[in-house]
């Protein structure tokens, strides 16, 4: 989600300064989450800024480059194993111990499918309905 720009900050702060209202009318008044407006202003007058805060990053891959190749070879062999046989064979093949899920993340950013061969062929889809009482026999 994208933060809210700072023109719109200014005109809480610049409104909560100027009138006396509550923070909570002030979120109705603005449609803002009470808590952006009480974070918002105590970041403005602890830090003096309306600047939005940086994002995180979130958590880095767990996985080198290497174990990343290693895991699309992997796939490669045995485009049918499941995560778990994956984490497994990548265990063994380079050490490294990671869940099913981070092996489900790594794939999804490589663009590989999980998706697992078929023991039979697919039906072709049937053109017409049955209804009630009809025969499937055509005469």
């Amino acid at each position: 989600m994208k933060p809210y720009s700072i023109d719109l900050r200014r005109k809480i702060t610049e409104t909560y300064e100027q009138e006396s209202i509550s923070q909570r009318k002030l979120a109705e008044r603005f449609r803002v989450a009470p808590s952006f407006i009480y974070k918002l202003l105590k970041q403005y007058t602890e830090e003096g800024t309306l600047e939005p805060k940086s994002h995180g990053g979130g958590q880095s891959l767990k996985l080198s480059p290497e174990n990343i190749i290693a895991l699309g070879e992997l796939v490669e062999q045995k485009n049918d194993a499941t995560l778990d046989e994956l984490r497994e064979q990548l265990h063994l093949k380079t050490q490294v111990r990671v869940s099913s899920s981070t092996i489900s993340r790594v794939l999804t950013r490589l663009g590989l499918t999980r998706k697992k061969k078929r023991f039979r062929p697919v039906k072709e889809k049937q053109s017409e309905f049955k209804t009630c009482g009809e025969s499937t026999d055509k005469k």
